[in-house]
């Protein structure tokens, strides 16, 4: 694996660091350098943007009017609202499209209106609007449909809610084609052509939110909006984490301010969720937490059954009902786990026997029945072992349903634009797509997208790279550069969790296997150079892991700095050793065949562990290598 990182800019960080110091976050002196240093490379490094960054609040939300198409929508939305018409919210079916429907179905009815949903399922119907949905909702006298996670390429359905006199209004966060806008009453999408909205990549259910906000903010008082606003954003947070949007800007105060509200959650549904989960225990949600435990449970409903059960879950008012349905959801993501790894199984297989197709720029592997809900999940797999974008693709008699993932230098959906002719539809954005199309068009579909990313890749592109943010030894590490880099959560998509390097750093014991496939570490800043006043690192497991309830929780052995007086400048610090976890990293450390004494070079992040008598900062490992 290779080791990136950008430059740094020493000055701006230096202006920064001034600024910081005098903006009274409570800030040890000796972490506003890092802190200013991790602002400067994500692109902020103007004092008000850093103090926005570090502290979110609602009052950063933007004018949900400055987003075009919103006013004609917002206009039409409050009609219907005076007018006590039925209108029906046309969502998704994964954890984006079904937050998006509570969300708005809620403020309309709080707002005196009358919402009905549809949920399409999966397999039945696909992803998209139907035209038949949209004539039996008009034959049962709706006259105003909100699609919400979907429609921006819907030509036909709004060719069919014209004709049968319903006004459509299309909310949306996917990437426009080509061929433009679908002849819509209104389209309220910040990615379309025109629109100069400051937020450009919300998630379906954060544009969902901003119309919601708007009708809010025409029909009730200020202090209620504001209560209800943030109640949202604990339902906004969860959907803007799980589809994987760039924390920055208004996503950023949707996760933190969201993720802060999910602390203590007052909704019974989302209760008996992290109960199921094993959450909610009154301390702080991370964002890894939701994208691999709370949202994993939601997604499982729309992808091995019907994503109704989420909108009930978040409506229900009774707890064990609530329950009752957080237990099905909770089975449903098992049954998930194990046609993934069946799934998982058989492209392993496929790749054995066909070298060829695991040497192509641009994986398309397909198999007979497999779960339409899973091959999205199995293309993200597929991308995460081999570094290359993959199709994963279900045949079905004449039919193919596919999902796609790629890598951060191959445009996914361009890549798919430029075959729009095997397809009888398609749609995502750059990194994860959807499509359908003939079975007898795969065979072209794979000779063609390896051609195309053959000339637009390298082999170097296929590298497995980690980018760390700078080098940091050991001896720097102090719970204060931790309170001060835990300003930069929630981390997520552009906004990684901080990754350090650490040279020369000595291995004080033997590696400690994990369940076979991780591994502990003892390690200590380097004897060539002074070290300061440390702390030892106990070896917890992060709760976010998937493997983490299994693995047992342990205090080690440990020196504090109390116990190894008398004489601080001594070289009892050159014995400080922290603990680390290496998720993963067994098979790398039995290859480079580590030893006591030898010195390595590590790539980590920090975190603290909350145990009330063992916890205290820990190591993650990302990567590890012996010193040269």
């Amino acid at each position: 694996m290779r080791w990136i990182s950008k430059p740094a800019d020493s000055l701006k960080t230096r202006v920064l660091t001034a600024a910081l110091g005098e903006c009274g976050l409570k800030i040890a002196p000796a972490a506003l350098p890092v802190l200013a240093d991790m602002l400067v490379r994500r692109g902020i490094d103007e004092p008000e943007a850093a103090q926005r960054f570090l502290v979110p609040e609602l009052a950063h939300l933007h004018d949900p009017l400055q987003m075009s198409g919103m006013k004609s929508a917002l206009d039409r939305l409050e009609a219907a609202v005076d007018r006590k018409e039925k209108v029906l919210i046309y969502g998704d079916y994964d954890v984006d499209g079904t937050t998006a429907i509570v969300i708005l179905k809620t403020a309309i009815e709080l707002c005196g209106g009358d919402a009905d949903f549809h949920v399409p399922h999966r397999i039945r119907e696909g992803y998209g609007m139907r035209d038949e949905v949209i004539e039996r909702a008009a034959a049962d006298g709706v006259r105003l449909i909100i699609s919400v996670d979907t429609g921006i390429r819907a030509f036909a359905a709004a060719d069919t809610a014209r004709r049968t006199g319903v006004d459509l209004i299309v909310t949306d966060h996917h990437l426009p084609g080509n061929d433009g806008l679908p002849q819509a009453l209104a389209v309220v999408n910040p990615n379309q052509d025109g629109c100069d909205y400051p937020c450009k990549y919300l998630c379906g259910a954060g544009v969902a939110f901003k119309l919601a906000q708007a009708l809010m903010q025409r029909r009730l008082d200020a202090k209620d909006q504001s209560r209800l606003l943030m109640s949202f954003m604990k339902i906004v947070a969860i959907a803007t984490i799980a589809d994987a949007v760039p924390l920055l800007g208004e996503n950023r105060v949707f996760a933190s301010l969201g993720l802060k509200g999910l602390r203590s959650p007052v909704n019974v549904g989302l209760k008996a969720l992290f109960e199921v989960a094993k959450l909610g225990d009154g301390r702080g949600l991370t964002s890894t937490e939701v994208a691999f435990r709370v949202a994993p449970r939601i997604n499982a409903a729309g992808r091995m059954d019907a994503a109704r059960d989420v909108v009930e879950l978040f409506s229900v008012k009774d707890i064990e009902r609530a329950r009752q349905i957080a237990s099905r959801l909770d089975q449903l993501n098992s049954e998930r786990q194990d046609e993934e790894r069946r799934i998982l199984e058989g492209i392993e297989r496929r790749l054995e026997e066909e070298p060829a197709l695991r040497d192509t720029y641009c994986m398309v592997i397909e198999g007979d029945g497999w779960h339409r809900g899973v091959i999205g999940i199995t293309a993200t797999r597929v991308v995460e072992k081999y570094g290359r974008p993959a199709l994963v693709l279900s045949r079905e008699g004449e039919e193919s349903h596919g999902s796609g993932r790629s890598i951060p230098t191959f445009h996914l959906l361009d890549a798919l634009e430029s075959c729009h002719d095997l397809f009888s539809r398609y749609g995502g954005h750059a990194h994860a797509v959807g499509f359908a199309l003939p079975a007898a068009n795969v065979a072209k579909l794979c000779a063609h997208l390896d051609a195309y990313a053959r000339a637009r890749l390298t082999l170097a592109d296929f590298e497995p790279q980690l980018e760390f943010e700078a080098n940091l030894p050991l001896e720097d590490v102090t719970p204060e550069l931790h309170r001060a880099l835990s300003l930069l959560e929630p981390f997520g998509m552009e906004n990684p969790e901080p990754v350090f390097t650490a040279r020369g750093v000595r291995l004080m014991a033997p590696p400690q296997a994990v369940k076979d496939k991780h591994v502990r570490l003892r390690v200590a800043p380097s004897a060539d150079e002074p070290v300061a006043v440390g702390v030892v690192v106990e070896d917890f497991t992060p709760r976010c892991h998937p493997d983490s309830a299994a693995i047992p929780k342990r205090a080690g052995a440990t020196t504090t700095a109390t116990e190894a007086q008398p004489n601080r400048n001594s070289s009892w610090r050159r014995n400080v050793t922290f603990k680390a976890m290496g998720w993963g990293l067994k098979e790398s450390c039995d290859q480079l065949q580590l030893l006591a004494g030898d010195r390595l070079d590590l790539a980590y992040s920090l975190g603290m562990n909350d145990h009330p008598e063992f916890g205290g900062l820990e190591l993650t490992v990302q990567d590890v290598t012996k010193s040269k």
